[in-house]
């Protein structure tokens, strides 16, 4: 995907009609086969092609599939610290922030303009006006991209409209209003509000119930960028990991970059295994996720006065009713042949289970899956119990429900096997204290990228467990199957989908206040100031947090900062392997890999100092940084550093001083240690401190 040609009256929507023509035979061939033509910010086209038409198409840098992508599914700024958040219209009102995702549900009072003036004069773009579709002055833009045309549920339309959930979630969680009273069946009451919440708010709706297909995902980057937005949220991704121009995330995110806009990411939902980690592209800010101090527990009650915790957000009601309790694996039938091995998970076909068992009883069933719950929904079950090890967030159900660990499963199985017959009632759910947050969530996914290791990621965490935000009436708010509920306006989700939007608004955020800002710089701000998280709860360290949790109050003001231009980026690519061929027509200008050597990335000016050493390869590495003062005239910084025993920092100088803003200052770091065999991760810091409030940390990997 290249920049747009330079200068000329080329039309690049000819151009690639022309292409396909050649390709094609005919005029009206390629105009039955171009899905889109990506000519606003950059060069491009989606077509439908047969594998041997593709390859006939000369002078591209790639050909890539139409995959589908995943999406990556109010106390949570209180616990931040970020306690007002509130610029002001005159500067945060100036700040659009472009969603990606299911649309959004524009009549949600968390998107209520009252007070809002006209868009910036800086908005390009558009409201899409489907059937009673209407934007206002906060959400100022709306456009939705279905490549196929095929529409696969009732519910589905050509239209911004958000029918799924996400989309409104993500969109209050960083740019909502302030709305007080709200809650989730009166769980998690309280007032709502997004981290932005005088910030302006553009809908891209690519995401259906199929996916979220690639062609879409570029064609919205491609408006969005002309649109005039300022920093992109995309809570969506592949399910495994791809090179930068394989994924139309990394493509769009560079163009973006290039254009002065920053993209937050979410990191992916398949953690906690290692490099699961699926959107690292050095230019976007990757988001994992992370608790809150407030978890949702629903209380199990057996018939012998046993109370179990359980974790889950049920809003259901059964008034102290004990009702009989079974065990899946006692519900087998028998008559087919199934037996309690098969059934105890109660994940089977209905003719499996002797469902006549279930009507009207808490089953208890042996895993921690949304499917069991809609298995016994559909069997007419009053409640479910399942089991997890160490749950870490909640989920809400069709039914009343529980989450128990298998050491309280131990102890139903007692109570059903000596007792003739067993009861239970399960108890509406609580917000209860969670002490030990943050803790990264162990589905976030981790580092080290796969495919620049050099490159550490995810950035930072945030807020990503039991977010309470706007949620669309038309979309059930359970996943789990036959879950029927509607007219739900707020909701309680989890997911690396949640941290991101709070990351793109304390993105947001830093842009109201310095709008000269490039995407680096704010990237660096929300890194360099991030709270240190605690490692011994984290047991991936940096790959699982990056630089740590992130502070949107002191963004603001990190005193130095870690600044990169495309040419830097273009510089990296050229270390990791790409050459002028491919970097030119991806740029489109006159960019070279002629004089560079292919290498680590040590120089690279990054917010962390990241390197991969082989299993028993000595630990030797010299980063080179750039800082620039973005902080007080006259001001000098001293570095400290803190690493394990074996390992050997030096850092030279050690005092930096700055007599003006925009000053630049540069430093090496030397780490030096001795092979290890099966080498743990090693980390420590490099902070730079001021002698006040301004402390600039970069972690040391």
């Amino acid at each position: 995907m290249g920049d747009l040609p330079k200068g000329g009256d080329l039309s690049v929507s000819s151009s690639h009609h022309t292409i396909l023509q050649t390709v094609l035979g005919s005029a009206s061939s390629a105009k039955e086969s171009l899905v889109y033509s990506y000519e606003r910010s950059f060069n491009g086209f989606a077509a439908k092609l047969t594998v041997n038409e593709a390859a006939r198409i000369a002078g591209v840098v790639s050909v890539n599939p139409n995959r589908m992508l995943k999406l990556h599914t109010t106390r949570s700024w209180d616990f931040m610290g970020f306690t007002d958040g509130n610029l002001g219209p005159g500067l945060e009102g100036q700040v659009i922030i472009g969603l990606l995702d299911t649309g959004v549900w524009p009549e949600h009072p968390s998107f209520n303009d009252t007070g809002f003036g006209p868009p910036p004069s800086k908005w390009k773009g558009t409201c899409q006006t489907a059937t009673n579709f209407t934007c206002n002055n906060k959400i100022i833009g709306a456009r939705y991209y279905k490549s196929d045309n095929s529409y696969d549920d009732d519910n589905e339309a050509p239209s911004p409209r958000d029918t799924e959930g996400h989309g409104t979630h993500t969109a209050s969680t960083a740019g909502g209003v302030e709305l007080p009273g709200t809650s989730f069946y009166g769980l998690a009451e309280g007032v709502a509000r997004g981290g932005a919440r005088n910030a302006r708010i553009a809908v891209y709706k690519v995401c259906w119930l199929t996916g979220c297909s690639n062609a879409d995902v570029l064609k919205a980057f491609d408006d969005a960028i002309a649109d005039g937005v300022d920093i992109l949220s995309v809570s969506l991704g592949s399910l495994f990991p791809h090179r930068f121009f394989d994924d139309p995330i990394a493509i769009g995110s560079f163009h973006a970059m290039q254009n002065g806009i920053l993209t937050s990411n979410s990191a992916g939902n398949s953690g906690p295994d290692p490099v699961s980690v699926v959107n690292f592209a050095p230019w976007t800010l990757t988001v994992a996720a992370s608790t809150i101090d407030r978890k949702f527990v629903a209380n199990l009650v057996l018939g012998n006065g046993l109370f179990l915790t359980g974790i889950s957000i049920n809003s259901f009601d059964l008034n102290g009713t004990s009702y009989p309790l079974v065990w899946g694996g006692d519900a087998a039938n028998i008559s087919i042949g199934a037996s309690s091995d098969n059934t105890r998970t109660c994940m089977l076909e209905s003719d499996e289970m002797n469902y006549g068992m279930l009507a009207g009883a808490i089953v208890l069933c042996e895993n921690p899956f949304d499917a069991a719950a809609s298995n016994i929904f559909h069997f007419n079950g009053t409640g479910v119990i399942m089991v997890d090890n160490a749950p870490q967030y909640a989920s809400s159900y069709p039914l009343p429900a529980t989450v128990i660990s298998p050491d309280d499963l131990r102890k139903v199985m007692q109570y059903i096997k000596t007792t003739k017959y067993p009861v239970a009632t399960i108890l509406v759910g609580e917000a209860w204290k969670d002490a030990m947050a943050p803790i990264v969530v162990s589905f976030s996914s981790r580092g080290p990228s796969p495919y620049s290791p050099d490159i550490l990621k995810p950035d930072v965490t945030a807020p990503g467990v039991d977010i309470l935000a706007g949620w669309s009436p038309l979309a059930p708010p359970s996943f789990a199957y036959g879950d029927t509920r509607s007219g739900v306006y707020f909701n309680v989700v989890s997911g690396t989908s949640m941290s991101c939007p709070h990351a793109t608004a304390a993105a947001a955020y830093v842009k109201a206040a310095h709008p000269d800002w490039s995407p680096a710089v704010i990237k660096s701000a929300i890194m360099t100031t991030a709270y240190v998280m605690d490692p011994s709860q984290n047991t991936d360290k940096e790959f699982a947090y990056g630089s740590g949790h992130i502070n949107p109050a002191g963004a603001v003001d990190p005193g130095l900062v870690f600044d990169a231009s495309a040419a830097d980026y273009i510089n990296l690519l050229c270390k990791q392997g790409y050459n002028t061929t491919t970097l030119r027509m991806l740029t489109g200008d006159n960019s070279t890999c002629a004089n560079t050597t292919i290498g680590r990335a040590f120089d690279f000016n990054y917010p962390i100092l990241s390197m991969y050493v082989e299993d028993g390869q000595e630990i030797t590495g010299t980063f080179k940084r750039t800082v620039t003062n973005v902080g007080p005239l006259n001001s000098t910084y001293t570095a400290t550093w803190q690493m394990p025993s074996l390992i050997s920092v030096t850092v030279e100088p050690s005092v930096l001083e700055f007599s003006v803003v925009g000053e630049r200052k540069s430093f090496t770091v030397t780490v030096v240690g001795p092979a290890i065999k099966q080498q743990p991760i090693m980390s420590g810091a490099v902070t730079w401190s001021d002698g006040g409030s301004r402390s600039v940390r970069t972690p040391v990997v």
